[in-house]
């Protein structure tokens, strides 16, 4: 029914209520129309021959956004205990600051941003991270 009549969400709800089930919900047909891979109706719409979907690019950086993250790597057998790889990459330059660290606290993720600040061959004006317990305080009760 979709894919032959291309109407909006809302219009075939009322289609759907009026001769199929009386009772569906919005969000039920919502989901029916993902599940069946038939919710984007852009996506549905005819196209021209040879005409393609617009790609799209990369949104430009300046240098100095910083991903910031970290990865637990396997107890090696010699080891006594498992390490930590904290990992910066910035988004402009691909520029790339890497660190083994023993722990994820967050002593140790103020260490390693100290270090990445000295490090870094330019100023750091943003700093993305993934809000882990190391790099915010909001549950540590002495802040």
């Amino acid at each position: 029914l979709r894919e032959s009549l291309l109407l909006p969400l809302d219009d075939l709800l009322a289609v759907t209520r009026e001769f199929i089930h009386g009772e569906v919900s919005r969000s039920g047909l919502d989901r029916c129309l993902r599940r069946h891979g038939v919710s984007n109706l852009k996506a549905l719409m005819p196209q021209e021959d040879g005409a393609k979907p617009p790609v799209k690019s990369f949104k430009d950086y300046a240098p100095g956004f910083v991903h910031v993250d970290v990865k637990y790597l396997p107890q090696m057998p010699d080891e006594d205990q498992r390490q930590y790889l904290f990992a910066a990459i910035d988004r402009a330059t691909r520029w790339v600051y890497v660190e083994l660290l023993k722990d994820k606290s967050a002593a140790s993720a103020s260490g390693f941003l100290k270090r990445l600040i000295e490090q870094a061959p330019f100023t750091i004006t943003k700093v993305l991270t993934d809000n882990g317990k190391e790099f915010t305080d909001r549950f540590c009760a002495t802040g």
